[in-house]
């Protein structure tokens, strides 16, 4: 990936974590490392084409003026968060908040935060059997569509599929969404359990009647477990109302962990339905 770089911007301000620094402020130094395609702007020698650094050194500076945060943490994350929110032909940006005159009674150069934060693309399988199904399909989809931590979000056509599991119930409509995220695996899911507890969600039967059904299928091609969370989702391959939707967003897609095509998995699947 190419890159854009800002090297120690410098903007005096108020950041610390004691009153005399909100006080008093000081001096910082900021360089953001911008990850995008320049290709199209070294072809056509069009600023419109790329991303102006005097825009984004304005930005940084109006960031780190606009409030008093106590850690550099915290000023990083703002200044990485509205950078790629901003200027939409970024796709990670690289943030070094330095801070010369740090308060250690001691001499150093500068104390400093580094953090590198991007856009991630990410599936997810949605599902219904109770009440307004679309309804509850919409709702999520405008949720995570209207996020301001989401972009370029899309969805697959919506099916409706025999239950899964415990079939006591009645058949689902299912679909997948995509879409680019700022969230980190855990935090998108808890915005998704958000979005399922407003659409009234009870968890009373594994696999049963629910109204809304949110799953974090596949996050870039992130491999990971946790006590709350397994990518990709342990049970896709084994469930046609997930490949069908999925492979509608995604036709050559390939599993990250088995690196078998998830078409191949459909047209397993499909085969035995036939059968």
């Amino acid at each position: 990936m190419d890159k854009i770089t800002i090297k120690n911007l410098e903007v005096f301000c108020n950041h610390g974590v004691y009153k005399e620094e909100n006080i008093l402020g000081q001096k910082f130094l900021v360089s953001a490392e911008l990850s995008l395609s320049t290709r199209k702007a070294g072809l056509s020698d069009a600023l419109e084409d790329s991303v102006s650094y005097g825009d984004v050194s304005r930005l940084i500076t109006a960031e780190m003026k606009k409030q008093n945060d106590k850690l550099l943490e915290r000023a990083a994350e703002r200044i990485a968060g509205q950078i790629l929110k901003e200027f939409p032909l970024i796709d990670s940006v690289r943030i070094e908040v330095k801070k010369p005159w740090a308060p250690v009674m001691m001499h150093l150069d500068y104390a400093s935060v580094s953090i590198e934060r991007g856009w991630h693309r990410v599936y997810v399988g949605v599902g219904s059997n109770m009440g307004e199904r679309q309804a509850w399909i919409d709702m999520a989809a405008e949720a995570l569509r209207s996020d301001g931590n989401n972009r370029n979000f899309r969805s697959a056509q919506v099916i409706e599929t025999e239950p899964y599991g415990y079939l006591e119930q009645d058949k689902f409509l299912n679909t997948v969404f995509t879409f680019e995220t700022l969230y980190e695996p855990e935090e998108l899911l808890l915005r998704m359990q958000e979005i399922e507890k407003e659409a009234h969600r009870e968890r009373k039967i594994h696999w049963g009647p629910r109204t809304l059904d949110l799953d974090l299928l596949l996050y870039d091609n992130r491999i990971t477990e946790s006590p709350v969370l397994t990518i990709p989702h342990p049970e896709m391959t084994k469930r046609l109302f997930v490949l069908i939707p999925l492979c509608e967003l995604n036709p050559h897609g390939v599993h990250p962990l088995y690196r078998k095509r998830f078409a191949e998995y459909k047209e397993a699947l499909e085969q035995q339905e036939n059968k």
